[in-house]
């Protein structure tokens, strides 16, 4: 049985059975359905060939190119389906709901499989994660100078029950010239779109949406225009945390990483540090000194962050001393705050 469902109804079924992508490879690593399966119907070398012959040649000669690429993989495409899906039911698609996906479709059919089909193909789940960006949400963004734990914050604020996004989690990325250092590698900023869209459509009518305040880039990545102005006009909650702390914090951190990812660090922002700073940031690293390495950062990241936050409107502010970063008692302290000053997080709509 071959059902052809919206992305809507497609998506619905994510939780619950295994979506198989057919485009090749290098489609699938531009930009995917997030927790989809490259199931590729042809190679890249495969595709450009069939391309080229529909393109140069005829749509007939295309097809009977790629069926002489299909044939041979037919029991192997049915005996990977069968050990993903052994319930015999699958989610599948290709760029734009075409030949791949129903040649797939087809074969899969014949092996007994439910296959449910995205109509209009990873094409229309673009249409649909774009068109995220531009509904409006009830926004609040928490922020703070570098090495306040507003990650942490982040998470316990989610404990409690309240809706976040984790930005820098769905980047792969902390933000700064070290935020590469213990995280994945960094996919492309359409699979971040990808990523991010579906943890909006996920958001079931929250009160409000924490995320923590970022610039539009994060790493190579970059927040969608449309959700990034969104972001700069609501509500900031920003934390105070004493320097002391912070470094302390961080100095923890940096402990367990790599040398020579924290001397590529401050290699990136010499320029900014000034040449004596940096050749002190980079002795302290290699003499183990990581409060110091902190410390000479800091300078440059706070002062970064006070410019960013001379550009905001004042009524946007609202300012939080904390002693510390313990991150369990810095979340309730900040709840409590916005209890009793009757805080509305409205939308960016009704700031307009």
């Amino acid at each position: 049985m071959i059902n052809k469902l919206t992305t809507e109804q497609f998506l619905e079924k994510t939780a619950s059975l295994p979506v198989l992508d057919v485009r090749a490879p290098l489609e699938f690593t531009a930009g995917h359905i997030p927790g989809a399966l490259s199931f590729p119907l042809f190679t890249d070398a495969e595709r450009k060939q069939v391309g080229t012959a529909y393109k140069q040649i005829s749509r007939d000669k295309a097809i009977l190119i790629g069926l002489d690429y299909f044939g041979p993989k037919m029991s192997g495409f049915v005996k990977m389906a069968t050990k993903l899906a052994p319930q015999k039911e699958v989610l599948l698609h290709c760029w734009r709901g075409g030949m791949r996906s129903n040649g797939v479709a087809w074969l899969l059919d014949l092996a007994g499989f439910t296959v449910n089909l995205l109509e209009h193909g990873y094409k229309d789940y673009r249409h649909f994660a774009l068109a995220q960006f531009e509904k409006k949400y009830p926004l609040v963004i928490l922020g703070g100078m570098t090495g306040s734990g507003k990650t942490e914050i982040l998470h316990q604020l989610q404990r409690a029950n309240e809706s976040i996004i984790d930005l820098e989690k769905l980047a792969h990325h902390k933000g700064s010239s070290f935020g590469l250092i213990g995280q994945p590698p960094q996919t492309s900023t359409e699979q971040f779109e990808n990523d991010l869209a579906l943890a909006l459509y996920g958001q079931n009518n929250p009160e409000r949406i924490w995320l923590e305040d970022e610039g539009i880039s994060i790493g190579k990545v970059n927040i969608p225009k449309p959700f990034y102005d969104q972001m700069q006009a609501a509500t900031l909650i920003k934390i105070e945390v004493p320097k002391a702390e912070r470094i302390r914090k961080l100095a923890i951190e940096y402990c367990q990483a790599d040398k020579a990812l924290l001397i590529e660090g401050i290699l990136r922002i010499k320029k900014r540090l000034g040449g004596l700073a940096t050749k002190e940031a980079l002795q302290a690293i290699e003499t183990g000194d990581m409060e110091k390495m902190v410390e000479l950062a800091l300078v440059y990241y706070d002062k970064a962050y006070s410019f960013q936050l001379a550009n905001k409107n004042p009524q946007q502010l609202i300012t939080i001393p904390l002693p510390g970063t313990n991150a369990s008692e810095n979340a309730q302290q900040i709840l409590e705050l916005l209890q009793q000053k009757q805080v509305v997080i409205q939308t960016y709509s009704q700031l307009d």
